[in-house]
């Protein structure tokens, strides 16, 4: 088994990592969730739900906790197929779309990348301008965008060391935070009757933490598929979920916190003013945590990338450079967004990730459903890379038809500023969609599968 090399520059893309080259333990999945989510970006989602959503801090404390409890499942689960497969996951989920099926789902994760990318480059900026007052805010977000880069060059070793370090330093400055307001600057003695209990507001951040696992679902195989093929699903299920919801529910919980107590409710500049003179190291590893987190999306963007790229050119063979110059070109696609959103930043962030729900959930059900009750894991990961798909094909109508229902029987059950479905109407604004889409689309697309889907590979995968 090979060691982690976090100062060499990685050598694989998409194909399948050797078993010789495998490394890594399941408590490294744990360090990557965990410290990846502490920084800026959490702690703003948690902020919807005293902000946006108008809920009193207790009921933000619990539909934070269910939302990404509940979440966190779909996400953990992909956390087994890295090590059996050793590929990216979005080269995965050609197993289940077929190579040209799967172009949309990998288009649409690409956006999400960039969207995340972008969102975490305008809060790294904005929150260092909080502390660097007289340093121009652009020039902040570019560094921001900078530093990511670099990680992304050195790729997927340098990211997991990152992510350690960010455990501790991350999880040290989250901890000052909530001592520094409660012990030391001290909370408004009115606090627990800010806000109130709403059905809408409970259930719509309920959504916000699912999706928030969720979009991970994603990321995780790119993030798996160098550990050792006997991993075990129970330990990687486990630490993937663990480390994933303590480090997404503490700093959301913050968020909501600031959101209740700062200034116009401005949860970035809320953490500088109750945090006084402990503002500044806090400030800066909570950015320095984006600028990790920030390689993660962008190391993921660009395995996409090159996946889509390579259906179209079978035979081209990317290598280091590829994802070298692919990465730098999506920085300066999420940096010229970053710079252009950046005014306006909370509402664009809010109808994004609302945005995501609706065409993720369709997709981690099928995944999911394909790999653990119709496959059980066992893919010819060869035929991946196959033009014409081998056993998989270039389309796999069952799965496309199934993704197509479930973005379209979620409609009626959406709740967003730019639609209200219906159901969701009736229900007075309680969005229910992602539960209705899971519900519907695993059921039918396992029936559809297990009558269509084609013969699984003689060997195991590598």
């Amino acid at each position: 088994m090979a060691s982690e090399r976090p100062g060499a520059v990685e050598q694989h893309t998409i194909y399948q990592i050797p078993k010789d080259q495998r490394h890594g333990t399941f408590r490294d999945l744990f360090t990557i969730w965990f410290g990846s989510n502490i920084m800026m970006l959490t702690i703003v989602t948690g902020a919807l739900a005293t902000t946006v959503f108008k809920l009193d801090f207790v009921s933000a404390i619990a539909s934070i906790a269910i939302g990404n409890l509940v979440g966190a499942i779909f996400m953990a689960l992909h956390a087994a197929q890295g090590p059996q497969l050793g590929v990216p996951q979005m080269v995965q989920t050609r197993g289940q779309f077929g190579t040209m099926g799967a172009v949309l789902v990998v288009a649409i994760v690409i956006v999400m990348y960039v969207g995340f990318l972008a969102s975490n480059i305008v809060l790294g900026g904005q929150s260092l301008a909080t502390i660097l007052p007289h340093v121009n805010a652009n020039l902040l977000i570019t560094a921001i965008a900078v530093i990511s880069v670099i990680a992304t060059i050195f790729g997927h070793d340098l990211i997991h060391a990152y992510a350690r370090v960010l455990t501790y330093a991350s999880g040290g400055a989250l901890l000052l935070t909530f001592v520094w307001m409660v012990f030391v600057h001290g909370l408004p003695a009115g606090l627990s009757h800010m806000n109130s209990f709403t059905l809408a507001g409970f259930c719509s951040m309920i959504s916000v933490g699912a999706l928030w696992q969720i979009a991970y679902a994603p990321y995780v195989s790119d993030y798996t598929r160098y550990m050792p093929h006997d991993t075990g699903a129970v330990p990687a299920f486990w630490a993937s979920y663990w480390g994933c919801t303590l480090g997404s529910i503490l700093p959301m919980v913050l968020g909501a916190l600031l959101g209740l107590v700062a200034a116009n409710g401005d949860p970035v500049g809320g953490l500088t003013a109750f945090t006084g003179a402990a503002a500044i190291p806090i400030v800066a590893i909570f950015s320095i945590g984006i600028a990790g987190t920030n390689a993660m999306n962008l190391y993921c963007g660009v395995l996409s990338t090159i996946t889509l790229v390579h259906t179209f050119m079978p035979n081209w063979k990317a290598g280091p450079v590829a994802r070298v110059v692919t990465a730098i070109a999506i920085t300066v696609i999420g940096l010229g967004i970053a710079l252009f959103a950046a005014g306006n930043f909370l509402t664009n962030y809010t109808n994004f990730i609302l945005l995501l729900l609706y065409v993720l959930v369709p997709w981690t059900a099928i995944n999911l459903v394909d790999f653990y009750l119709v496959r059980h894991g066992d893919y010819d990961v060869d035929a991946f890379f196959r033009p014409e798909g081998g056993i998989y094909g270039r389309f796999n109508k069952p799965a496309i038809a199934c993704y197509i229902l479930g973005i379209l029987i979620q409609l009626p059950f959406v709740d967003t500023t730019l639609y209200t479905g219906p159901v969701a109407n009736m229900l007075g604004g309680v969005d229910i969609s992602w539960i209705v889409g899971i519900a519907v689309i695993s059921p039918v697309y396992y029936v559809l599968a297990k009558k269509f889907s084609p013969a699984p590979s003689l060997s195991p995968a590598a």
